[in-house]
């Protein structure tokens, strides 16, 4: 049965088409209602409660909460909404809508799994740093809803009876997230009950407590990188009472049970942080703000709680080890190729995708009622973070048939792990960019100014991991291409070894988390396969010899999909049994270094060029075997006792 759609021109404000928008996405589209949220409420009202509810979408985001109540109204599950207005109708481009409105209505229909959640707990254990006069008031004004702390300085005079507790000592360190803060803290005195004024017991450091909720009034840098992103960390400038009585309040909030999502879904088996103790791999390390991402053996481990789901490492992994999961990268794939197809499909030609986030949204809204709003054939795809759509995506993205792909980065956007996908990105196609305003209206115009974009010849949507989806994308649109070069730290690229400093040890071979780096059982050889090599620079740590280098490219060749020979030598016939064992020409400078040593006279020499079997062989009839020794006594059986008493 086809979905519903249920659109609105806004009291006569936007134009749809409800037969052609139906016949281009193959959607029941009834006529357009001019007053959905109001006058012809009743039509959403049929729709909720309809057998086919859950197939049916509203196209009016503007009255989302009217649509949810109404829907909590009724005892129904809320509607699924779709914002053709601002987002398409809305244009000052007279181009025709019908290829956008398609587009953004065939993504509306996509199934998205639901979110991986996890329960937070906070018993509402609060501690206040600050200066006496600013912690002292805050905790008077959370006492009745919190369980407060306040951490005053040495020296401080302490209240009387203040009905919170107050502890005097010098924090030294805190970690963890709402609900899991865990305290260091040195000089610790705590007050003892009793007497006509308070008293400090003895001091003592390194003493450990635990927290649910931090409020931060000190005029002291923060406690936590990307404190901002810090879930139960709340910091206020005490010079600002409004940031001041904004942080208490939301501290008041801060008990019970939250659910925090589960932004991150991580493989260790693929990551190639490091191996033997050696380091390779740190691109998600150097890119978390929150430091959420630590090492952890061969691997990395991410603590989730502290995870503000930026989307920077899933974008840089060169693994597929961390992956963005709120939501799913292959949902983001799908949704970028749908949106492109069915453009495409509607009549439209060389469409334009924008991506952004909440704050690009807002941009959008206010640009279509204030402005020129977006061109016809500007596509937007919103995401909850920016960070998650990196240099993979915006291939797939072009090689599904958009012309171009512009980033539209909200204030809480990481630039700079944003600039290095975009870098990446462009080295390999051209046409991908980050579009840095604040403003609606520059938007707008720089959009609008751009030139006419090139259609892509023959749109392709690859599959699956960002790996593949990268490569195939680039083959796409390089189809006559050897190798790209791309910038340093890029995730794809060759290893160039050193044929005259190589001793072909396989070190490398050995650590190598991909298995780009291979060996020959049967002759001395270290193999490569391309397409296979993440550039963690693992293989160039550990060479004893210093005969690796790396080179970032990405060769387009099918040669990088198969193994070719880096290196190779001619092997050694064992002396004894001609098996072929080792290296030759290490056997032979091994040879003539030990030449006349005394450890290695005579038949010793000989031992070195012989195969592990023969060599043991040989060591062991060897007349002054090491291991050897007199004869052991032959262990004395029945028999021999029964003939012993014979004999007598």
């Amino acid at each position: 049965m086809a979905k519903t759609l249920i659109t609105c021109d806004c009291l006569g404000s936007q134009s749809i088409d409800a037969e052609a928008l139906s016949q281009a996405t193959g959607l029941n589209v009834a006529p357009p209602c001019s007053a959905l949220c109001t006058t012809q409420s009743d039509r959403a009202a049929r729709a909720l409660t309809s057998d086919v509810a859950s197939d049916t979408i509203l196209c009016c985001t503007q009255e989302a909460r009217r649509f949810e109540t109404m829907a909590e109204d009724l005892e129904v599950a809320p509607p699924a909404l779709l914002d053709l207005r601002d987002r398409a109708g809305w244009s000052a481009d007279p181009a025709s809508k019908l290829p956008k409105m398609s587009a953004l209505a065939a993504d509306a229909l996509l199934p998205a799994p639901p979110e991986r959640m996890m329960d937070v707990v906070s018993h509402g254990l609060c501690l206040v740093l600050g200066a006496p006069a600013d912690a002292l008031a805050a905790a008077e004004q959370l006492r009745d809803f919190l369980g407060v702390t306040v951490l005053l300085d040495v020296g401080t005079d302490l209240p009387d009876s203040p009905g919170y507790d107050i502890i005097v000592g010098q924090l030294r360190r805190a970690t963890g997230a709402l609900g899991h803060f865990e305290l260091a803290i040195d000089a610790l005195q705590q007050v003892e009950p009793g007497g006509r004024t308070p008293s400090l017991g003895a001091p003592r450091d390194g003493a450990r407590s635990q927290c649910d909720v931090i409020l931060d009034l000190r005029r002291a840098p923060p406690l936590f990188p990307a404190h901002e992103k810090r879930e139960g960390y709340l910091r206020a400038d005490p010079g600002r009472p409004a940031a001041v009585g904004a942080a208490v309040l939301a501290a008041s909030h801060l008990v019970g049970t939250f659910e925090k999502p589960l932004y991150i879904r991580a493989e260790p088996l693929l990551c190639a942080h490091s191996r033997a103790g050696q380091t390779g791999c740190t691109r998600c390390l150097d890119l978390c703000p929150t430091g959420a991402i630590t090492p952890d053996g061969d691997h990395v481990s991410i603590d989730p709680l502290i995870c503000a789901g930026c989307g920077a490492c899933s974008a840089a992994c060169p693994s597929g080890a961390v992956s963005y999961d709120a939501p799913p990268v292959d949902l983001i794939m799908r949704r970028v190729q749908t949106l492109a197809k069915t453009y495409l499909d509607a009549g439209g030609t060389a469409p334009r995708l924008l991506v952004h986030d909440a704050h690009g949204a807002e941009m959008i809204r206010l640009s279509a009622r204030h402005g020129r709003g977006l061109p016809a054939d500007v596509i937007p795809l919103d995401l909850p973070v920016i960070g998650a759509f990196g240099h993979a995506e915006a291939l797939a993205a072009r090689a599904a048939g958009f012309a171009s792909v512009a980033l539209l980065p909200g204030p809480g956007a990481d630039r700079d792990a944003l600039t290095a996908q975009v870098a990446l990105a462009s080295a390999i196609a051209e046409g991908i960019a980050v579009l840095e305003t604040p403003d609606p209206d520059a938007m707008s115009d720089a959009l609008y100014d751009a030139p006419a974009p090139v259609p892509v010849a023959t749109p392709v949507r690859p599959m699956g991991t960002r790996r593949q989806i990268a490569r195939q994308a680039a083959r796409a649109l390089h189809p006559d291409e050897g190798a790209l070069p791309l910038p340093q730290g890029a995730p794809y690229g060759a290893v160039l070894v050193d044929q005259d400093a190589c001793t072909l040890c396989l070190s490398c071979v050995s650590l190598c988390p991909s298995g780009a780096l291979g060996d020959n059982p049967d002759l001395p050889q270290l193999r490569f396969q391309e397409d296979a090599c993440l550039q963690c620079g693992l293989c160039a740590t550990v060479c004893p010899e210093n005969a690796i280098a790396l080179e970032p490219r990405l060769n387009l060749d099918a040669a990088a999909l198969s193994q070719a020979v880096l290196n190779e030598e001619e092997p050694f016939p064992c002396v004894e049994c001609g098996t072929l064992f080792g290296v030759k020409s290490t056997i032979d400078r091994i040879t003539d270094k030990l030449r006349g040593h005394a450890m290695f006279d005579g038949d010793r020499l000989r031992m070195i060029q012989m195969c592990d079997d023969c060599r043991i062989n040989a060591q062991y009839h060897s007349a002054d075997n090491p291991l050897g020794g007199p004869d052991r006594p032959r262990p004395r059986t029945t028999d021999d006792y029964l003939s012993g008493r014979r004999d007598h």
